[in-house]
């Protein structure tokens, strides 16, 4: 202990405070209160036989310390929930998961606001519904309402677009906007749609449903089965929305339950959330705690950190085992709320066998996420380790590359070029090239060219090829694979691994051997390997196919007058497809970027040209 931190301990106070631990680099490594500083903050100094592991490791780094005297230990708290958030401190048991539920929010004081999901509440004068605590159902919800109710999607300055008259965009002509920037609905008509899906999102849903199952069996009378499967899914997301909830009990409760669970170094709080008498919700918080950490201890480190910025506590918080600090923590909530907030753990009746559901809940939880692991391990790093010996690599390949071809008939002919990084699809690293030698249907042609392009740009720098393959896999036998070699041995680069996968019988060819590995239906490394290559031969099939749209559609428009490359492109973006683009009307084809109602008109003609005028 340093002299500067002895005369401290001597100068502490006998009263409620925070004190924060700094470490010599004047980093916060530790946040904490106190109802008595004077006693709580020596006891760190003092004889550590008492201490837990982690408690002496944060002693041993602790270089200076400050205090902050408070009036009361409910304020204390307060304080240290906001510099434990504010700081991350290393020492402090800290919750994994930051989650804000969410919230829908519409400004009524604009004439024509939007509805959008935010994921915090702020004093602006706007109206909030929720939290809504399951995001998936809201997002389901919210789909349903885009198609019932058509409020704008856009961000655009309706006042300048109002004063231009501009054009209805596409939303506008597909049904999903009601298109206030060109004047055509007013502002208490745009407020009484925005009513309706108030009432819609605070749970009264008939109307809807009423419709929806009109338009379902109207179209299934029509043999229009996708549509009504598709309608058959909103009905279920709107009733997911509205009903997705277990009843409790008789009395209209609102309450939170938490269980905290510990499983092989893993801690995790599962949460109940029952509003008028039923639960409506569920949510897992991982926990960074230690082995010394108590269950108590952690606990109430989760509650601190949960409520800290989250919505007000509801009048009863049920736990299942005791928290530190109950009582400050209480008294706590209870100035958050304005009003009284009970905090305890029931022993019997109905709130006991919640408690424990919870609980039971969270004991699955965590022995699913066990499993989880123990299996993504067998995925990823293990079936790597296996891969690595069974193909006697100097150390496990952590960046695996792999390439596949795709065409018709020699046209249009792609490679691509997927990463998996640690056993797991590394998206941001794939690459696609579009072959630009007459390869003719030669699959080995196709792959010597990206090949050499691939490592070509790894020499001049290329940012987006700046890592070298760890393994090379190609998708192929023997004839492929010494392409591969190569190509590798003229780029410089015959120091990379690689092997080819030949797909009829699963055999991995090695260079300098005659005879193709076998491996094991059940082998990790295989089903490893089947999914690298697998996912080469997707990626490159879909890049193929966007081509072929592309040229399909481009190709057609090259016959249309006034229509150029930047309309083609637009056409494209906007439609993908020729049948989509033959379905669109005039008003739908005028509405895309870069065209006009001219335009619009005779590319609507080349498609349906028994609409088109007699000539004259």
């Amino acid at each position: 202990m340093n002299q500067l931190i002895e005369e401290k301990l001597r100068l502490l106070p006998n009263a409620p405070g925070v004190y924060k631990m700094f470490n010599a680099a004047g980093e916060v490594i530790y946040v904490g209160k106190a109802v008595s500083l004077k006693n709580r903050v020596r006891q760190y100094f003092q004889s550590s036989k008492n201490h837990t592991p982690k408690v002496r490791a944060m002693v041993s780094h602790i270089a200076d310390f400050e205090t902050l005297r408070t009036a009361n230990e409910t304020e204390a708290l307060t304080l240290e929930s906001n510099l434990i958030k504010q700081f991350k401190p290393r020492y402090n048991i800290l919750l994994k998961d930051d989650k804000h539920f969410p919230y829908v929010r519409i400004d009524y004081r604009q004439d024509f606001p939007r509805v959008e999901i935010v994921r915090r509440v702020h004093n602006d004068g706007a109206r909030y519904l929720g939290p809504f605590l399951s995001g998936i159902a809201l997002r389901d919800g919210m789909n349903v309402v885009r198609e019932h109710f058509p409020v704008r999607h856009c961000r655009k300055d309706l006042k300048k677009a109002m004063a231009r008259r501009e054009r209805p965009c596409l939303m506008y002509h597909v049904g999903k906007c009601c298109a206030p920037c060109s004047g055509s609905v007013t502002r208490a008509q745009y407020h009484a749609m925005l009513d309706e899906i108030c009432a819609f999102l605070t749970g009264h849903t008939e109307r809807v449903l009423r419709e929806l199952h009109e338009k379902m069996q109207q179209a299934s009378d029509a043999l229009e089965f996708e549509r009504a499967a598709a309608l058959r899914d909103s009905i279920r997301a709107v009733e997911t929305l509205r009903d997705r909830q277990a009843a409790i009990g008789t009395r209209r409760e609102r309450m939170d339950v938490f269980a905290l669970g510990r499983l092989d170094g893993s801690a995790l709080v599962f949460a109940l959330f029952v509003r008028d008498g039923k639960v409506v919700g569920t949510e897992k918080f991982r926990m960074g705690a230690d082995a010394g950490e108590t269950d108590e201890e952690i606990l109430a480190a989760f509650l601190k950190q949960y409520y800290l910025e989250d919505a007000a506590p509801p009048p009863e918080i049920l736990l299942h085992g005791e928290a530190a600090d109950m009582d400050a923590i209480a008294a706590w909530l209870s100035e958050r709320a304005g009003r009284r907030v009970l905090l305890h753990r029931p022993q019997r009746g109905a709130k006991a066998k919640l408690s424990e559901m919870a609980y039971r809940n969270c004991i699955d939880a965590l022995e699913k996420d066990a499993a989880l692991q123990r299996r993504a391990w067998e995925r990823g790093e293990g079936a790597l380790a296996e891969l690595s010996g069974l193909l006697g690599l100097e150390s496990v390949p952590e960046r695996l590359e792999c390439f596949d071809n795709s065409h018709i008939q020699g046209r249009d002919t792609v490679s691509s070029m997927v990463v998996f990084t640690n056993g797991q699809p590394d998206r941001k690293a794939y690459r696609r090239f579009r072959i630009r030698a007459e390869a003719g249907g030669d699959d080995l042609v196709a792959m010597r060219e990206a090949l050499t392009r691939r490592f070509a740009r790894f020499a001049s720098g290329d940012a987006g090829f700046d890592r070298l393959p760890d393994l090379l896999v190609i998708d192929g036998g023997r004839t492929q694979l010494d392409v591969a070699l190569e190509v590798l041995a003229e780029a410089g680069l015959p120091f990379v691994p690689a092997i080819g996968l030949a797909e009829a019988h699963e055999l991995v060819y090695q260079p300098g051997e005659e005879q193709p590995l076998a491996l094991p239906r059940s082998s990790a490394a295989l089903h490893l390997l089947e999914r690298l290559r697998d996912e080469a031969h997707r990626f490159a099939i879909t890049y193929h196919r966007s081509l072929r749209q592309k040229n399909a559609l481009f190709s057609v428009l090259d016959q249309i007058g006034g229509i150029g490359e930047r309309r083609k492109r637009a056409l494209f973006d906007a439609f993908v497809t020729l049948d989509a683009m033959k379905a669109a009307t005039v008003e739908q084809l005028a509405a895309v970027p870069a065209m006009t109602r001219p335009a619009a008109e005779a590319v609507y003609a080349h498609f349906h040209p028994e609409d088109a005028p007699p000539a004259q």
